[in-house]
């Protein structure tokens, strides 16, 4: 209601200013000196190439999610139709593969994604499991590191399986569970009874600590990313394909075959609506595989950099797939040029379905809410920053351009949201 409020204040002032440009920017100054942080704004016409409002445009802001609108485009450039799932070649008796990244095994978050399990589970050789193609860190750099225990922060592996998470079910603060099952017996109870009920692993093992609480409701769920390494995932791998497979080291598997598991745009959907971070890294890793023999995403990066980011306004600090690093840095005119480029690749009608979507879907769903919708955009959320970059159709019919970037404020998210919100409803309605 007060997002709505704003946006007829705003609407307002254009009774009084020369043009909307005047009355937004007045606008942004404000709602930058009210939150007391830093704010970046670009609006642009694609179809006349113009740029229609810019402020601070041209400042570095630390994209958090937004940055997976560099990965989404890396994805889009170097990868086909469907996720490489497999490298592997068949000796004698034994079946040897690598993983290339795809996070999509068993991953709860995405559907359709059982062709890889159905094709190690058939096969009537040895499995043998090699990473020796994967030359990248758990975490990415810039990570902070106590999120290890949330689920927004699972670590990247050459061969993700569930999510690289597991369930913690509790009941009644008695009954745990976990699924997979086989972390069960990792999980103890702890002696302290806390207000609210609360899960614990251990930074470098897989032990969990429940803590029971006074407010416990009669079931709760926490999803904790497991600690990865290729002993575990042969083990998880074996318990779930009910046959053992080992591991091999130091194989290139040359000559061998691909196997492909999912439509790519399953992958984007729920890492550009839902702002999945393990979806995010783990595309870095396969566009690394696919340009190289190597999954590491420094190598994805450089190849972006040199072949189609060269010509951005700015060049960005770009460090990890996610954008969960605070090493991450562009301007709002850089994430414009970048939408520009996606738009030309990737038709109206595909795009958006991929996109959160204001009112309707991802994390948008609760925001920029209208009977027809008007933003498809990316979020980007990290403590004291909040970032939206995306579409904006106005009332004309017209297709804009934005980014619209906030760093540094002290205000809730909330009422940046609502601040945000009542400016792009001034300019869905004026342009």
């Amino acid at each position: 209601m007060r997002g709505t409020i704003a946006a007829l204040i705003l609407a307002g002032f254009f009774l009084y200013s020369c043009s909307p440009r005047t009355a937004i920017r007045k606008e942004l100054v404000a709602t930058e000196k009210k939150q007391k942080g830093h704010t970046g704004f670009m609006l642009f016409d694609p179809l006349t190439g113009k740029t229609l409002l810019e402020y601070h445009a041209d400042k570095y802001f630390t994209p958090a999610s937004n940055t997976k609108i560099f990965t989404f485009y890396t994805a889009l450039q170097v990868l086909g139709d469907s996720i490489p799932a497999l490298r592997y070649i068949i000796r004698n008796d034994s079946l040897v593969f690598q993983g290339l990244g795809d996070p999509s095994f068993l991953y709860s978050n995405v559907n359709g994604n059982d062709r890889v399990f159905e094709f190690l589970k058939r096969q009537p050789y040895k499995l043998f499991f090699s990473s020796s193609n994967f030359n990248a860190d758990r975490f990415g750099p810039g990570w902070a590191w106590d999120d290890y225990n949330y689920s927004f922060s699972p670590e990247r592996s050459p061969f993700p399986i569930f999510g690289n998470c597991m369930k913690l079910l509790a009941k009644n603060n008695n009954h745990l569970s976990t699924l997979p099952r086989y972390f069960s017996p990792n999980v103890v109870k702890g002696d302290s009874l806390l207000k609210e009920s609360r899960a614990e692993r251990e930074l470098d093992s897989d032990r969990i600590t429940f803590f029971p609480g006074k407010m416990m409701t009669s079931r709760q769920e926490w999803e904790i990313p497991f600690r990865y390494s290729d002993d575990l995932l042969v083990e998880l791998l074996s318990d779930t394909l009910s046959k053992p497979v080992e591991i091999v080291g130091g194989d290139q598997l040359i000559n061998s075959k691909i196997l492909y598991s999912i439509l790519a745009d399953s992958l984007y959907k729920e890492m550009m609506q839902e702002s999945d971070n393990l979806i995010a890294e783990q595309l870095l890793l396969i566009s690394a595989g696919v340009v190289s023999d190597t999954l590491k995403p420094e190598i994805a990066i450089r190849y972006m950099n040199s072949n189609f980011f060269f010509d951005l306004p700015d060049k960005a600090s770009w460090v990890d797939g996610s954008g969960l690093s605070r090493y991450n840095l562009v301007t709002p005119r850089t994430m414009v040029a970048l939408w520009t480029k996606i738009q030309k690749k990737v038709p109206q009608e595909r795009l958006f379905k991929l996109l959160a979507t204001g009112g309707k879907s991802g994390t948008l769903s609760n925001w920029y809410k209208a009977e027809t919708p008007y933003v498809f955009a990316k979020t980007g959320t990290l403590t004291n920053n909040h970032n939206l970059s995306g579409f904006i159709i106005t009332h004309k019919g017209k297709v804009l351009i934005f980014s619209f970037m906030n760093n540094n404020f002290i205000a809730s998210v909330k009422e940046v949201r609502k601040s945000m919100q009542g400016i792009l409803l001034a300019i869905r309605d004026n342009y």
